[in-house]
């Protein structure tokens, strides 16, 4: 919006954004009650006539947690780095799910939203943020149970459960640092899923054998005790390091370099970027393909 000359007799003048970088942060601050306005609809609509209602985000981590601890702690016997298998699973899979639906949810971005972005304007951008907002207050309710776990853990003696006080420091950086890289390939798909649909069928299928690829319901240090070559690339995996570093903060397990979490920094920005960059150039034309 460029200011023009009052001979012309108009205040302002709107124009459309064609650059690829040209993108309206500023809208995303001035915006900022609709996002949480989103965020309220985004946590109405998901309990909305169930039964347990929000008890659901407790209650789906902690049978996922039991599952987990069952099949792979005791049936296939999977090492836990010496700590309590209910916490070893709970940690990595509370930070996998915040980042999962992360991911799930936004990639759907333009065509679940079609009818409203037709009709108003707005930042689009609005709707994934709301949702990683959303998912943030899911996780911190899911937090709150895995402490009173840890706390429990920790005041038996020779439980194995140690935290590291310094690392739990870094636990908003850990979750922003997740939530944006849900985010970033969120949007990604998004973008992409306007003109290739069959993409938005790969989501759940890629989702899980992602979650494969990555120690939630092992540990990193299998790995590199079995396949010590290929821990490099296997730590390539951006939510590997964040993982790990959950782990070692709250249970006290072995950490690997910090290398590995600058790294997975990087990645993450790389695709925030990526992922804002052609979800805002693909908005301005999506109308024209969903």
């Amino acid at each position: 919006m460029d200011k023009t000359s009052k001979n012309e007799g108009w205040s302002s003048v709107i124009r459309p954004r064609k650059g690829w970088f040209d993108i309206d942060f500023k809208g995303l601050v001035r915006y900022r009650d609709l996002i949480l306005l989103m965020v309220k609809r985004n946590f109405t609509i998901l309990y909305k006539q169930t039964i347990l209602g929000p008890a659901w985000v407790v209650i789906q981590p902690f049978l996922t947690t039991l599952v987990f601890t069952v099949v792979f702690g005791n049936l296939a016997g999977l090492p836990t780095d010496g700590v309590p298998k209910f916490l070893f699973y709970m940690a990595g899979n509370i930070m996998w799910h915040f980042f999962a639906q992360c991911l799930t949810v936004t990639s759907d971005t333009f065509v679940k939203n079609s009818k409203l972005f037709g009709k108003v304007y707005f930042p689009r951008l609005v709707m994934p943020f709301a949702t990683v907002l959303t998912e943030m207050i899911n996780f911190a309710v899911q937090f709150v149970l895995f402490i009173v776990f840890v706390v429990i853990y920790a005041a038996k003696p020779d439980s194995g459960v140690v935290p590291n006080w310094q690392l739990i420091l870094l636990t908003p950086l850990m979750l922003v640092q997740l939530g944006l890289l849900g985010l970033g390939f969120g949007i990604i798909i998004s973008a992409l899923t306007t003109k290739y649909r069959d993409l938005a069928m790969l989501v759940t299928f890629g989702v899980h054998l992602w979650m494969y690829a990555t120690p939630v319901t092992y540990s990193a240090s299998m790995i590199a005790d079995k396949y010590p070559h290929l821990l490099g690339l296997y730590m390539l995996n951006p939510i590997t390091p964040i993982i790990e570093l959950f782990r070692a903060a709250y249970l006290g397990v072995p950490r690997y370099s910090y290398g590995y979490n600058l790294l997975s920094v990087g990645v993450t920005a790389a695709v925030f970027m990526i992922g804002v960059i052609l979800f805002s150039h693909t908005e301005k034309t999506f109308m024209d393909t969903v």
